[in-house]
């Protein structure tokens, strides 16, 4: 099938030192089939996948269906554009946090959020309004007036138009609650590759969260994080990769991607202490829940 092309390189935000580009071999397939709630299908990182390629990977290891994310305007037309072409996805449009004082430096945002809002309808597979939110590692004090705008943005468009809010949030706790609590929270939103503590899980999923845990479970020193994924109901529990970011171990550092899931979700499996098959029937209700149905 002829898709959507497009690939570019990995942003600032992510890419870092250059790391071993081999891609790791497909593991032990799923029991169940399972979700991958937020991915970057369209970017670029050592040995890229097409897509065609990328989802026939995922498919053979249970990971049958993938949300692609889009954040910023190029990554949303191409998100919206996949969505459209193949049966496994859905699309998530938004400006990434650490987008917004970009557009806001060039005097776009406002006109860019605009653009969002009209990708987010243009299609129905366009189930998210996401990643928003807030990122105080790279972005200073000089540029959280414009992520805020963006965010308190994102926040009215998703209920306006009854999409599933997708939240990234780095260093910025507190704040994003508070955004939150000001702006009232929409029916259905995610924390996206969750990154607190159990306090701060326990704070998310008061006000309705669905927390999407992604490789970085996995990582050695995450002890915060496992302690989070223990005290997360198994009702509100996602599993994610950010690929081609945050690959889990036994991999860590090479290039991520949806049919390494499993690893995830195994590792998953020890913190929750639940038997393999349920909890993987349990990620796949939850992201239908999550996202608006089935597709």
């Amino acid at each position: 099938m002829d898709g959507p092309t497009r690939k570019r390189a990995p942003t600032e935000e992510k890419s870092g030192a250059r790391r071993d580009q081999e891609r790791p071999p497909l593991p032990e397939a799923l029991p169940h089939r399972v979700v991958d709630t937020h991915c970057h299908l369209d970017i670029a990182d050592g040995d890229w996948l097409a897509t065609e390629a990328a989802l026939a990977n995922a498919a053979s290891v249970g990971i049958t269906r993938i949300v692609q994310i889009g954040c910023d305007l190029p990554g949303a037309r191409w998100a919206v554009d996949a969505a459209a072409t193949y049966d496994a996805l859905v699309a998530g449009v938004a400006l990434h946090p650490n987008e917004a004082p970009r557009q806001a430096d060039a005097g776009t945002l406002d006109q860019a959020l605009d653009e969002i809002e009209a990708l987010a309808q243009a299609h129905d597979k366009v189930r998210a309004v996401g990643e928003t939110g807030l990122d105080h590692f790279r972005t200073g004090p000089e540029g959280r007036e414009a992520q805020e705008h963006s965010f308190r943005a994102h926040i009215a468009m998703a209920k306006r138009l009854d999409k599933t809010l997708v939240i990234h949030d780095r260093d910025a706790h507190d704040d994003v609650l508070r955004v939150l609590d000001d702006e009232g929270a929409p029916p259905r939103w995610v924390m996206h590759c969750f990154s607190g503590d159990d306090r701060f899980a326990r704070a998310c999923l008061e006000r309705g969260a669905h927390l999407s845990y992604a490789g970085t479970v996995t990582f050695k020193n995450a002890a915060p994080l496992r302690n989070a994924l223990a005290v997360t109901p198994l009702d509100r529990v996602l599993v994610e990769t950010d690929a081609p970011f945050l690959t889990p171990v036994p991999y860590r550092g090479r290039p991520n991607a949806s049919y390494l899931v499993p690893h995830t979700v195994r590792a998953m499996v020890e913190v929750l202490r639940e038997d393999l098959v349920s909890l993987c029937e349990a990620l796949d209700t939850n992201a239908e829940r999550a996202f608006g149905g089935a597709w």
